[in-house]
């Protein structure tokens, strides 16, 4: 199950059985400054993985803003969630909303220059 609002995305998976997988995450993100990165988005994901409770925050500066989805399969590993199942939730339709929320908050558009040094 997932939800999605302008600033919050809402995932919920119950394990069916013994090896299968549970969380129940939120992914909340606001337009803010970094001092030497610029304009981006801090994200907070905070809920519960595999029965652990949890809370990460990690910032991205505008370029690499929709590569979110990355650093959440990261922390999932980390809490324990296998690699096979660490994509958290197929919810294309709820990250495409974030997608376009994200875009709207920071300004972007199709063709806007990159700083690569970012990508470093």
């Amino acid at each position: 199950m997932a939800t999605f609002e302008p600033g919050k995305l809402h995932i919920e998976r119950h394990a069916l059985t013994k090896d299968d997988v549970s969380y129940n995450v939120h992914l909340d993100y606001e337009v803010t400054q970094d001092p030497k990165k610029g304009k981006g988005i801090l994200f907070t994901l905070h809920g519960s993985m595999q029965g652990k409770d949890m809370t990460e925050t990690f910032f991205l500066p505008k370029e690499e803003a929709y590569n979110f989805a990355n650093n959440v399969t990261k922390i999932a590993e980390k809490y324990g969630i296998p690699k096979t199942h660490s994509q958290i939730g197929s919810v294309h339709k709820h990250y495409d909303l974030m997608f376009e929320d994200i875009r709207q908050k920071l300004d972007m558009k199709s063709g806007d220059p990159v700083n690569l040094e970012n990508f470093e």
